[in-house]
């Protein structure tokens, strides 16, 4: 396969793992996949040293210097984007080389340098939680997923906040060279590989965490290392000791979900998790995971994932992967 050219956009004040993040999965995949070589660089509207928010200065090159065509065109985000989407030559070089890109990707906040540029017009896209009603405002031709790890879109992929740069750059690599060499990048770099782009920004643990009142975080503590355990409503709220009424009022308010869907997705997640990475028969899982049969699993992730256990793990799954030394 032929080297890809990536080239990552970033301006001042943009956030350095938005920039660092792509650039070490286009990296590992590059030394590990056999096959698999992408050329990348850090570009700007001037060239030379750009300072990042957290204080580290990057080595650019110009935006008028980059040769076209190249294969892969990333926006990072970052802080000043009224100043970055207000760049005129920035949006400018955005839309020459997207015109001849193979595809198209921001990460986090870039999403609004995207949009200013029109490339998001009549798509769907996301961007970090925090800012998708500002982006589907400012840019009513855009349908924003506020859920949404990442979106595919086309040619155009956009992602939530930072480290779901990372996540997005996976998905790059696996729509090069396949589910697997992509999972393999991410064992080397000890990170999950998200099962999908439609995965919420927030995992079901990191939203447990928003919970305010003590009994209700310190349960969702316990939760998953006891999902073989009897989760039932009424044995959740005896172990907080409230009614049922009171229990599933406090916790549909505090967490955002009803109990009963909050631990099917922590079963959902764990079961995910050892069909990614073991060879544990399906049943075992079914198990260990708290669901009362193998069917009832697989009715909870055709309900919703739409898949079954079995074809997660021939489209995840982690088998041997041939590395280059």
């Amino acid at each position: 396969m032929a080297a890809l050219d990536v080239a990552v956009v970033t301006f001042p004040s943009a956030q350095i793992l938005d920039v660092t993040g792509p650039l070490e999965v286009f990296s590992s995949a590059t030394h590990l996949l056999p096959g698999a070589e992408y050329r990348t660089q850090v570009v700007s509207t001037s060239g030379g040293p750009v300072l990042a928010s957290a204080g580290l200065s990057f080595s650019t090159t110009a935006l008028a210097d980059v040769v076209e065509p190249i294969d892969t065109l990333v926006v990072a985000g970052g802080r000043d984007m009224d100043q970055a989407r207000a760049d005129a030559d920035l949006l400018a070089h955005v839309r020459r080389l997207a015109g001849s890109a193979r595809r198209v990707a921001s990460v986090c906040s870039g999403a609004f340098v995207l949009a200013a540029a029109g490339l998001l017009d009549g798509r769907r896209a996301t961007t970090h939680w925090a800012e998708c009603q500002l982006l589907a405002t400012a840019h009513p031709q855009v349908s924003v997923d506020g859920d949404a790890i990442y979106v595919h879109d086309g040619d155009v992929w956009t992602s939530a906040g930072v480290t779901a740069g990372i996540d997005l750059t996976l998905a790059l690599v696996a729509d090069d060279h396949g589910a697997r060499a992509a999972a393999a990048v991410a064992r080397h770099l000890v990170v999950y590989l998200r099962r999908s782009g439609g995965q919420a920004q927030f995992s079901t643990l990191l939203a447990a965490q928003a919970a305010e009142s003590e009994p209700v975080r310190e349960l969702l503590a316990w939760l998953p290392d006891h999902l073989t355990a009897d989760l039932s409503v009424p044995a959740l709220a005896r172990r907080v000791h409230l009614s049922e009424r009171q229990f599933s009022r406090v916790f549909k308010a505090e967490v955002g979900v009803t109990p009963s869907e909050h631990v099917e997705r922590l079963r959902l997640e764990a079961a995910c998790q050892l069909l990614e990475t073991t060879s544990h028969a399906v049943d075992h899982i079914a198990r260990v995971c708290g669901f009362q049969a193998p069917e009832t699993m697989n009715r909870a992730f055709r309900r919703r994932l739409n898949t079954t256990p079995g074809d997660h793990r021939r489209h995840l799954g982690l088998p041997p992967v041939r590395l280059t030394p």
